[in-house]
């Protein structure tokens, strides 16, 4: 089977998918205006168009018509409901596969009426369209309830890559209890909440049990604009000697980093964090997960046996997630445990790339 990807080249998301899809077989030719920022497959076949932004997603058509022509696909999969979804619906062919990804059925769509009516257009031409969740898919359908069936393909781990840095809690050294999270240092993602959240935790574990106090330390991969404001709000919290604010890695560091880590963190704010890929990474390294009850993250995690789900916005309820855990560590080990199993029996990444085939071979028929 042959199939073109219309997608962001400079997206690891992108670069995932034209990787996996081409080494379970598929002829893959990813067509982009993005440059390539992470290494592809030496049989995916990449065509940078010259184009760049807004505009360039009009102004690329009459080419990517010209190499559909030639490539002859089985099917196109435009990601991304606002961009390459308009190159894909004045481009004409098909059939083709519309995978939304997030901002682009929860924030664009809300610009402008124009933004909306585009949007709608593409959903609408599409002859398939999926979602990575089902809380996106339901936010999909709210833009055009005719929308009949929308595929769920969920966005998994590499298990093999995880496996191999993989350090199961219970024989991780026995010295600072470390929670962390990895994401962008942006107000929708509640890096300012864990913050409050773990400053309360901090201060009742020194009046209650100080040598446990002493171990408690915070880890924050990434990077983003609100960097400087969140240092400043650990100062004021007077956690900062005890914060580690690591900066953004590479993608390929990332099971590293979460193997560093006793409890990973996610308290976003908004509902269009769309899929919990970053809870799924922390249970493929065997780390029990607090999230918040935004989006899709609820949808990755089972309360109570892999991780804890409190409420969004609520420092006090995650302080207390913090404390259950940091307080009793066999139960904390019975969750990273159960998020282990729990992973690589729903969100293996060959489980995803399959599930993804099938789709296409259904479309293909």
């Amino acid at each position: 089977m042959k199939v073109v990807l219309l997608s962001g080249a400079s997206s690891i998301h992108t670069i995932r998918w034209a990787n996996g899809l081409a080494q379970a077989g598929i002829d893959v030719h990813l067509i982009s205006q993005h440059p390539l920022l992470e290494p592809v497959d030496s049989r995916v076949t990449v065509h940078l168009l010259p184009f760049r932004g807004n505009l360039g997603y009009f102004l690329m058509v009459p080419a990517v018509k010209k190499l559909l022509k030639q490539l002859k696909p089985d099917l196109v999969n435009a990601h991304y409901a606002s961009g390459y979804a308009t190159t894909a619906r004045l481009a004409g062919y098909h059939p083709w596969l519309l995978s939304v990804w997030g901002s682009d059925v929860y924030d664009f769509p809300y610009k402008s009426a124009l933004h909306k009516m585009l949007v709608r257009a593409n959903l609408k031409a599409a002859d398939q369209v999926a979602s990575t969740s089902h809380c996106m898919a339901a936010q999909t359908k709210r833009l055009l309830p005719a929308l009949s069936n929308i595929a769920i393909t969920p966005f998994g781990v590499d298990m093999s890559r995880f496996n191999q840095c993989y350090v199961p809690l219970a024989q991780k050294a026995d010295t600072d209890i470390v929670i962390g999270t990895v994401k962008v240092l942006a107000p929708k993602y509640g890096i300012d909440t864990l913050l409050q959240a773990f400053a309360l935790a901090r201060q009742q574990l020194q009046q209650s049990q100080p040598e446990l106090a002493s171990k408690l330390k915070l880890r924050i991969v990434g990077d983003g604009p609100q960097r400087a404001e969140l240092e400043a709000l650990a100062k004021s919290l007077a956690i900062s000697n005890v914060t580690n604010f690591v900066g953004r890695v590479a993608h390929t560091e990332v099971a590293n980093e979460l193997a560093k880590m006793d409890v990973y963190v996610a308290l976003s704010r908004l509902d269009s964090e769309s899929f919990g890929v970053a809870i799924i990474e922390a249970g493929a390294a065997g780390r029990p997960v607090i999230v918040s009850d935004a989006g899709g993250l609820p949808e990755v995690v089972v309360s109570g046996k892999t991780g804890i789900v409190v409420k969004r916005e609520s420092p006090e309820q995650a302080a207390e997630a913090i404390l259950s855990l940091v307080r009793d560590k066999e139960y904390c080990i019975r969750l990273a445990e159960a998020g282990y199993q729990y992973v690589r029996e729903n969100y293996d990444w060959k489980m995803s790339v399959e599930t993804m085939l099938k789709l296409y071979s259904d479309m293909s028929k």
